[in-house]
């Protein structure tokens, strides 16, 4: 079924949310800007039976979405699972809903409230599903390079602990209720942090990292450089026995010692937004 008039609400996400709960089958999600397409990926996420959707955007909101960790690993999430699948193109003339049996156009006011617009002329709706599915067809693969949020948090517990795997996803929940992005605090950065709380080998959250596709061996030890330059991380050799000492990862200051998973984010930005630039 699907929705069967026009509908305004307080924004584009929750209009979203109404139409989406009345699919069941695919549709085409066209032209969405950066912040419907988190909405979009927030409700299928959210969802217990969500419709199949073919998100087809401007390449610069997929690149934004891929710089996008959290958002990202979800989106991931949902393409493993077939509930999503994505597309770039620039041949793009606002934003549409299409499903089997109407067209929905999504505006939005300067008030940040959003009109959806249902059409349902079955000669229309023919034509224009018709259209959307060659340009589908002709639109770009996008490879997000990221892992499934899933696949991130099980590997991170498996190799490590549980306590690891829950202080790292609360830390990056916590991140991204932040009111200010910080690239510092990315995956890397917060992997780094939760290692250091739990005093691992940076050897060891590197190597996961790579493994888990989060990022390289090598980006894991500039961003311990930075963060050591800048007083969050310490560390100190660990022995073994053949071949260079190891290094194990401590938090640098006592204010990050004594703060929880769910604050530990947060003094860390206080930190590196007191850094002279």
């Amino acid at each position: 079924m699907t929705i069967s008039s026009d509908h305004v609400g307080p924004s584009v996400g929750e209009n979203l949310r109404t139409i989406l709960a009345e699919e069941s089958g695919e549709v085409t999600a066209v032209g969405f800007d950066e912040e419907s397409t988190g909405e979009l990926i927030e409700i299928l996420a959210e969802s217990e039976e969500p419709p199949r959707v073919r998100l087809l955007v401007g390449g610069d909101v997929l690149k934004w979405l891929r710089d996008d960790f959290m958002l990202a690993s979800t989106a991931a999430e949902l393409l493993d699972a077939g509930t999503l699948a994505v597309r770039a193109s620039e041949q793009l003339d606002g934003t549409l809903v299409v499903a089997d049996e109407a067209i929905i156009s999504l505006l939005r006011s300067d008030s940040g409230h959003s009109a959806a617009f249902v059409t349902d002329e079955e000669e229309f709706v023919a034509a224009v599903r018709e259209r959307w599915n060659s340009l589908w067809e002709d639109g770009e693969a996008f490879n997000l390079r990221t892992p499934a949020y899933s696949q991130v948090l099980d590997s991170l517990g498996d190799e490590f602990s549980s306590e690891v795997q829950s202080d790292f996803q609360t830390m990056l929940e916590s991140v991204e209720n932040m009111d200010d992005d910080m690239d510092e605090l990315d995956e890397v950065g917060l992997s780094l942090l939760v290692a250091a709380k739990h005093e691992q080998l940076l050897y060891d959250i590197s190597h996961w990292g790579e493994d888990a596709d989060v990022a390289s061996k090598a980006t894991f030890s500039r961003k311990k450089t930075l963060f050591e330059e800048q007083g969050l991380l310490e560390t100190e050799k660990v022995p073994i026995d053949v071949g260079r000492p190891r290094l194990r990862l401590l938090l640098g200051e006592e204010r990050l010692r004594e703060a929880d998973a769910d604050e530990l984010a947060s003094v860390a930005h206080e930190m590196l937004s007191a850094v002279p630039a």
